[in-house]
Order: C-alpha cells, then sequence, then structure tokens
C-alpha cells in the first residue's frame, strides 16, 4: 500500500512529539525562537488575531501568546497538538486554541486573521505553493505573514535533502531564498524585510530527535565524516568541534505583507 507523503509526515511527528520538550534534542527549534519573536515583534499588536500554521507543539504560539489577543495553532499531527496543549494548560496560558488540519486546505474563512506564522513547515510539506496561497488567503488585507525556514544556500555542493530523508522521510525540499519569496509573490503579498543565518549544530541530538535506525545513522555519519575527509559533498557542510561531529543549517526569517 503506498504511503502519502502526509502519512509520512504525521508518522514520523508522532515519533519526535515527546521529543520537542526535549531542550537538548530540540536545540534548533528553541534556540532561535527568541530571535523569531524579535523579528515579528513590530507586527505584534495587543489586538492581533493570529493563526500558526503546522505548527508543531505551538512554541511560537505560545511564546507570542501573552502579547496578542487570541492565537491558533493548526497542525497535521495530532500527538504535536497534545504535546502543545500540555504545554499551554501547565503554563496556565489560556488564549490558544489547537485544531487538527491541514495547512494546503485551512478550515478558515477568507480574511480572518490579522497575523499568520509558520515555522520549519515549507521543507516538510509536499506542496509549500499551496501553504503561503492558504496563509496569504485567510489574512486580512494588510496582515503580516511570517515564514520561518530552514533554506539551501545558492550554490550548494552535493543534495542536503538526501541526507535529511534519510533522518526523516518525511522530509520535502528545502527551498532558496529566492524560491520562498516567489512563492510569497505568487500568493499575492509583498515581501518586506528577511533575515538570514546559519547555524552549526552537533549530529547526535539531531538523529536522536527523529529516532533515526541506528543503521541509518550510521551511515549519515559515515557519509559525513568521509565528506570531512575529502569526499563528495552531501550538501551538510559537516565539521568537527572538540570531537564531536557537526553540521551546518541555514535560515530564513521573512516577513511579507497580505495583499
Amino acid at each position: 500500500m503506498t504511503v502519502t507523503h502526509d502519512e509520512k509526515v504525521v508518522r514520523e511527528f508522532s515519533e519526535q512529539a515527546e521529543g520537542f520538550a526535549d531542550p537538548r534534542l530540540n536545540v534548533a527549534f528553541t534556540r532561535h525562537l527568541e530571535r523569531l519573536v524579535r523579528f515579528m515583534e513590530p507586527e505584534l499588536d495587543q489586538e492581533d488575531v493570529v493563526l500558526e500554521v503546522a505548527a508543531g507543539t505551538a512554541l511560537v504560539s505560545r511564546v507570542i501568546a501573552r502579547r496578542v489577543r487570541h492565537v491558533t495553532a493548526l497542525d497535521l499531527t495530532p500527538a504535536m497538538l497534545a504535546e502543545g496543549k500540555r504545554a499551554v494548560d501547565r503554563d496556565g496560558v489560556t488564549n490558544v486554541t489547537f485544531t487538527h488540519g491541514d495547512a494546503t486546505a485551512l478550515p478558515y474563512l477568507d480574511r480572518s486573521f490579522t497575523l499568520v506564522v509558520t515555522r520549519f513547515s515549507l521543507h516538510q510539506v509536499a506542496d509549500p505553493a499551496a501553504v503561503v496561497k492558504e496563509m496569504a488567503r485567510v489574512s486580512r488585507p494588510g496582515a503580516a505573514l511570517i515564514i520561518a525556514d530552514l533554506v539551501r544556500p545558492e550554490g550548494v555542493k552535493g543534495d542536503p535533502d538526501r541526507i535529511e530523508r534519510l533522518r526523516d522521510p518525511s522530509h520535502g525540499t528545502m527551498l532558496t531564498a529566492a524560491e520562498v519569496a516567489g512563492l510569497v509573490t505568487a500568493a499575492g503579498a509583498e515581501v518586506k524585510r528577511a533575515e538570514a543565518f546559519d547555524f552549526v549544530r552537533p549530529l547526535q541530538p539531531w538523529l536522536e530527535l527523529s529516532r533515526t535506525p541506528a543503521d541509518t545513522a550510521s551511515r549519515i555519519r559515515e557519509e559525513l565524516e568521509d565528506e570531512l575527509a575529502g569526499g563528495p559533498a552531501t550538501g551538510m557542510r559537516p565539521s568537527k568541534a572538540d570531537g564531536e561531529l557537526h553540521f551546518t543549517h541555514s535560515h530564513l526569517f521573512q516577513h511579507a505583507i497580505a495583499g
């Protein structure tokens, strides 16, 4: 029986949900969260009605909730939403609503939200253009659209998506910053500003978060070690620090205005 991409996403992130509460494993999601909030800060308002698309455990929703009127966190994986709901209940946050739904077919009327954000989703979904189009559709005119994602640097050697899919079969395709901007423009929004940066992260916690099987993890490790020794480029830009293997992710924050 053929497994759809969405089914792969639900399967993989159901396995990973518990790990998202572990700051050691979830370093990429937690480390740059404050940086994203600073990027969003000029757009945040106490009257905002916010939607977080493909929210996962709703990390963004939870950190901005006290600064806006209401946040809706939508995700395809029930286990991720349940983890986020436990967190808001524990922290006494009462203005976040959790919704099970598809980012490519949002269950909301046109022009429903004053700010729409998605983080680490476009590289994961099968149809990133549909996600961006839906984000623009449910935004009120002049609303802020915030996209934060992994991107593929221009001119990188090797195929990082191949390694990413070995680690997590639900991984889709990393876009370039220009391609993300193109999707936003095609959806009728206008890009206003962007911020890009690289993050060198340790390999082992990344593999543990996804619960990558030991034989596959060994293969990934061997390929990165081989590249460091002069072998073929993997696209992961490996390095070593204190004897530990690392790799590099490129991040993009982009702010656009809905038409």
